[in-house]
């Protein structure tokens, strides 16, 4: 896991997170998945950075080529 992907089993049953938050990596690649650009999903969780985003994207990246 990066310095901003974490998991416990005791948030969302486990699955990868951005550290401090409730927001799965799985939802943010959701939400780019349908469309929504980097900026639409700062604005809807303003707390987010723009490198939680791509820590999202790159944990999901590696874990596909396992």
């Amino acid at each position: 896991m990066s310095d901003r992907i974490t998991s416990n089993p005791s948030i969302l049953c486990g699955k990868p997170v951005i550290r401090g938050t409730r927001i799965s990596v799985e939802l943010i690649m959701e939400w780019l998945a349908s469309g929504a650009s980097r900026e639409e999903i700062l604005r809807s969780y303003s707390h987010l950075t723009a490198e939680d985003i791509e820590a999202a994207v790159g944990y999901a990246a590696a874990q596909s080529n396992q």
